[in-house]
């Protein structure tokens, strides 16, 4: 059955009253450049200044996109969704450390996410950043090209043993991991670790996955490339399809230094190539793995189409939808209704230190053409339904 995303009620059954009216809210003011803009301004100041603004960001933008601020909140939001066979990918938000200590106390949370998830039947993935374990220099050296110090060298070693780590634990438990992609001047590197630990841990199932930005035009080709390189070395390929976060950083880095721009020439290229890999990857289901993470409601139905037409059970174990937690219900949760495997992105950790994430969501929701106003239209439909707006 192929999902129907104007139904509202599906969408938001999980959503009190209250918190679908303040949902309204919160769109409504992010659909305004100018109220978001202040707002974030006005949010770093107090946060620099050490305010007390916690509480006020916890209850709204927080309470909107994070599962909590611990892992056991974030645990009970979980376990609203799997009320609705919505499954969950843990994400510790925590953005912006620096310095080997810091990436050393980074890799006990993620095992012991591993480790929670394992216990739960709706967590079937957990996300990582190379960035959270490694400098960003040393990535952007190491893309370049340029040949390393031994004592770099030893350092990017560390960088290894903690993905290593990681991974190791996510095999032994069962536990998938989404490897995020980055900029374009990092990713080398991030793409070469990445495809060790899918050589190395997805022999049997795909334990690991590799993102692919197509908002990049080389995506899709090194997609291919990437199949073709598994197939050769005996693993299977986990493929997470995103049309990207970082176009407008992309742009001005290649303009400020005048190379050639890595991304599309328009949105228009970006969807074609979006598509056309989600297709790739559905003719090739017994090499590879698909993770489809889009807020693009043609992409999900076109994937749930092609399924169908294929006769692909939509409950097929190497295909999974996936939106952001707070966006897109109506996406996520009808196709859930549906019989298709769907988790959400759900980021959790201290508030102060999830900001650079919910700064993005504001930006996101403010620049994505149309999208915060198809959260609102769908909003206020649902409030109108329940005979509340």
């Amino acid at each position: 059955m192929l999902p129907q995303f104007e139904n509202t009620e599906i969408a938001f059954r999980y959503r009190s009253n209250a918190e679908l009216k303040q949902a309204r809210f919160l769109f409504s003011s992010m659909g305004s450049p100018i109220l978001t803009g202040l707002g974030m301004t006005a949010t770093k100041w107090a946060m620099a200044l050490h305010l007390p603004v916690n509480g006020l960001i916890k209850r709204t933008i927080f309470k909107q996109f994070c599962g909590g601020e611990t892992m056991e909140e974030a645990a009970a939001t979980a376990d609203t969704l799997s009320k609705y066979n919505v499954g969950v990918i843990l994400d510790y938000g925590v953005e912006g450390k620096e310095g080997e200590s810091e990436f050393d106390k980074a890799v006990p949370e993620f095992l012991k996410a591993i480790d929670f998830a394992a216990g739960q039947k709706n967590i079937p993935f957990i996300s990582i950043k190379v960035t959270g374990f490694s400098r960003f220099a040393l990535l952007e050296k190491l893309d370049a090209g340029e040949q390393l110090t031994q004592q770099e060298q030893e350092e990017w070693n560390r960088v290894f043993t903690r993905i290593d780590r990681i991974c190791a634990r996510a095999a032994e438990k069962n536990i998938k991991v989404l490897v995020d992609a980055e900029e374009s001047w990092i990713q080398k590197p991030i793409d070469q670790m990445t495809d060790q630990m899918m050589e190395r841990y997805n022999k049997k199932t795909a334990v690991v996955y590799n993102t692919f930005q197509l908002y990049l035009h080389s995506r899709l080709p090194f997609l291919k490339a990437s199949l073709q390189q598994a197939r050769q070395k005996g693993y299977l390929l986990g493929a997470k399809l995103v049309r990207g976060a970082y176009m407008e950083k992309e742009r001005l880095r290649a303009s400020e230094m005048n190379y050639p721009s890595p991304v599309q020439v328009d949105k228009a290229a970006t969807d074609h190539d979006y598509n056309e890999a989600v297709l790739f990857c559905i003719e090739h289901l017994n090499d590879l793995e698909l993770f489809i993470g889009t807020h693009n409601e043609y992409s999900c139905l076109q994937a749930a189409k092609e399924m169908q037409e294929r006769g692909i059970p939509s409950t097929h174990a190497h295909v999974y939808f996936s939106q952001l937690y707070g966006m897109s219900d109506n996406i996520s949760f009808n196709l859930a209704d549906s019989g298709y495997k769907v988790a959400k992105y759900l980021p959790y950790g201290p508030v102060r230190d999830v900001m650079p994430y919910l700064m993005r969501r504001a930006q996101e929701n403010t620049s994505v053409a149309g999208q915060t106003g198809r959260e609102l239209t769908l909003i206020n439909k649902e409030l109108k339904r329940r005979k509340l707006a």
